[in-house]
């Protein structure tokens, strides 16, 4: 029974473990034989060394696409992580949570795409419904996708909105994981909402908060699909991300090598973070025991 029950174990985890190999890790693999590499994509792989690499390193363009990147980081997470943390109180208590964790939650199943093309009309700076709202308020809004002053700013909060759902539900599953004995002896203590919510929900919150932040930088560092719909990049490079140099130097330049190595380069800049992460969440990351 015993010997039956690990073999259709690894039959269930078959799946995963092919889906894995074969659209992970060896593409990983891949990517990173041919940053050693100069190749267009059809004709002979040349082995260069590290070239690619000095290349990616000694490209003005690279260090713009690593700069607006780590802008859109800045303005992403914290604001992000704060408002999701903020709605995930607010419902955690009220009647009918469910529904509105739905209808916060639809945006995220929603395509790229469409996203990006609703956004589009959205923030456009002549006739969009964000300019003409705020000029009933006597605000002239800017333009939003074509300004480089402001099209970083219009991918943060199209982000923002679109993962909300996805962090906020995050945390409605951490806030239910609080016990209520410990906000129930801290109100026969004397102490305050904000005394509770500075040293039991924040604390006891931390995990959860933890995990927000790291899937957060992950996918900021990762951002393609708003400036590709939207901005295709611009303008002059304002919206230029790192993934999209990855691509642009894969399938519109033809550089394989150079695209993987500056795919590389992002694999390690996202490691690295990540690692900071863990070593300094135990400063901060309480555990309820």
């Amino acid at each position: 029974m015993k010997k039956n029950n690990t073999v259709w174990g690894y039959i269930f985890l078959a799946p995963q473990l092919v889906g894995l190999l074969a659209f992970a890790l060896i593409p990983l693999g891949f990517a990173f034989v041919l940053s050693f590499m100069k190749w267009d994509g059809f004709g002979e792989k040349t082995f260069v060394g590290l070239s690619n690499f000095i290349g990616q390193f000694s490209n003005p363009v690279f260090w713009k696409a690593l700069g607006n990147t780590a802008y859109y980081t800045v303005l992403y997470i914290p604001i992000g992580i704060t408002i999701s943390l903020v709605l995930a109180i607010a419902l955690n208590k009220i009647k009918g949570k469910e529904l509105y964790r739905i209808f916060f939650f639809m945006p995220v199943i929603t395509s790229s795409v469409s996203v990006g093309v609703i956004w589009m009309w959205i923030l456009n700076g002549d006739f969009g419904i964000l300019n003409q709202a705020l000029s009933y308020i006597g605000i002239a809004g800017p333009q939003w996708l074509t300004d480089t002053k402001w099209v970083m700013i219009s991918i943060a909060m199209l982000s923002i909105w679109w993962q909300l759902g996805y962090n906020m539900v995050i945390f409605l599953a951490g806030l239910q994981g609080i016990s209520n004995s410990y906000y129930e002896a801290a109100e026969i203590d004397g102490a305050t909402g904000f005394q509770k919510f500075m040293h039991i929900t924040l604390p006891l919150l931390s995990p959860t908060t933890f995990f927000v932040t790291i899937m957060s930088i992950i996918s900021s560092f990762q951002v393609f699909d708003q400036a590709f719909v939207m901005t295709n990049g611009g303008p002059a490079k304002s919206s230029y991300t790192i993934v999209y140099h990855v691509y642009e130097n894969a399938f519109i330049n033809f550089r394989m090598g150079e695209s993987s190595a500056a795919a590389m380069i992002l694999f390690v800049i996202i490691l690295i973070f990540t690692l900071i992460q863990f070593r300094v969440s135990k400063r901060w990351v309480h555990y309820e025991e």
